[in-house]
Order: C-alpha cells, then structure tokens, then sequence
C-alpha cells in the first residue's frame, strides 16, 4: 500500500513524501532519498521494492522548498531542468527534510530506521550516518561523499560505485575508504546511475548485485 502524507522539518517547512508500507509488520523503517531528479517514478519504484522486502519506505519530497511537485525524466530538458536545481539545493535543509522522514518511520514502525540514497541522496545517506544518527546507510554513487569523509559516523554504512562513472574520481573514493576503512564500499563494471532502469547508463547485473548486497546489509543492522 502506497500513499502521499506531508511532513513538517524542524524549521517548520512542510513537505510532502511518498510512503510505500509493506504488507505485513514491517521489518523496519528505510528513507529513500531521491537523485536530483525528484520523487519521480523510479524512486517511488525504490520505495515500492523496498515495501515488498518488509521494509515501511519513506521518500521525502526534497525539492519542495525550491518547487513542489517536481517529477522528471533523465533526457532532453528534463535533464537540463534537473541540473538546474543544483545550485538551489541547500544540504543542511536537506538534512532536515530527512531528519522529519525519519521520525516519521520510526513513529510509524517503532523500530530502528535507516537512509539509502541515490546521487545527490547517495551523499545525504552519508550524512545521514554521520549527523542525524540514522541506524544504517546505503550510499549509491554518491559524487560529494569525498567532502565530507572526515565526519565521524554513528552507523555502518555501505557503499556503491560505477568503474565507469565519470562524475566520481577514484581518488575520492579512496579518500572515503582511507578515512573509514571500516566502510565497505563495492565497485560495479558499469557507469553513474546504473541502479535505475529508466537512465541509458542502467546495468542490470550490477543493479541487481547492489540490490542484493544493500538488502542484506539493512536486514542486518536494521532487523
């Protein structure tokens, strides 16, 4: 069962999010942080997945203090407008915005929750981890997690990369993996975004693998 509600962050912004429950008594909480392209078809597919694993699946509206509403595609001018959300994108609003899901989750569930994130998610799910204290993180192809890899974290995490993925340098990973070893990252032949089926870059192998690998991981700590 799926449904829209509205959150409100700590500043008192209001924000819509999709919610995706599981069937049964939900294993735990998880918030899926959108790429920068919105709470748009494939995320809420993420959430829809995540549901039919146990899981009660919140994914907040993160462009709704630049726009609300904001579905798009990953060509043409969809691809434009979404870049030019970019430098809009404020992260320690962002983090607040996170922070409402997650009490939303662990209200609703009453058990440990935790963050996967996508691109521009990839690098909150990070500091999810290491600021909002969220019980486990799921990081795919996050470009600007190198920024903040001296943070200290407070969950395990994992982590997820494209070998082709031109966004990401290699030496930012390692300075990822330098600064906490104890992160396990894994690297994928394939290229930025491969998780989504509805992008040129999507590898179904490696999308599926990463599936697998994050499935078990949060089934693990959040379980």
């Amino acid at each position: 069962m799926s449904e829209y509600v509205t959150l409100k962050a700590a500043d008192g912004h209001s924000l819509s999010a999709y919610v995706a429950r599981p069937g049964g008594e939900p294993l735990a909480g998880l918030v899926v942080v959108q790429e920068v392209f919105g709470v748009n078809p494939h995320i809420r597919s993420v959430a829809d997945g995540y549901a039919q694993d146990g899981f009660l699946a919140v994914a907040p509206a993160l462009f709704d203090r630049v726009e609300r509403g904001v579905e798009l595609a990953y060509e043409g001018a969809d691809l434009q407008r979404a870049m030019s959300f970019i430098p809009r994108l404020d992260v320690e609003q962002a983090l607040l915005d996170i922070a409402a899901a997650l009490a939303f989750a662990a209200t609703a569930t009453g058990k440990k929750v935790g963050v996967v994130g996508y691109c521009y998610g990839g690098t909150l799910a990070w500091l999810a981890a290491s600021r909002l204290h969220a019980a486990a993180a799921v990081g795919y192809y996050g470009g600007r997690i190198a920024n903040y890899a001296d943070e200290k974290l407070t969950a395990p995490v994992m982590l997820h990369f494209g070998k082709q993925d031109a966004h990401i340098l290699p030496e930012a990973v390692e300075r990822v993996h330098a600064a906490h070893p104890e992160v396990e990252i894994h690297w994928y032949d394939a290229g930025h975004g491969f998780n989504c089926n509805a992008r040129a870059s999507f590898n179904q192998a490696a999308a599926r693998q990463a599936r697998e690998r994050s499935l078990n991981f949060l089934t693990k700590h959040l379980g």
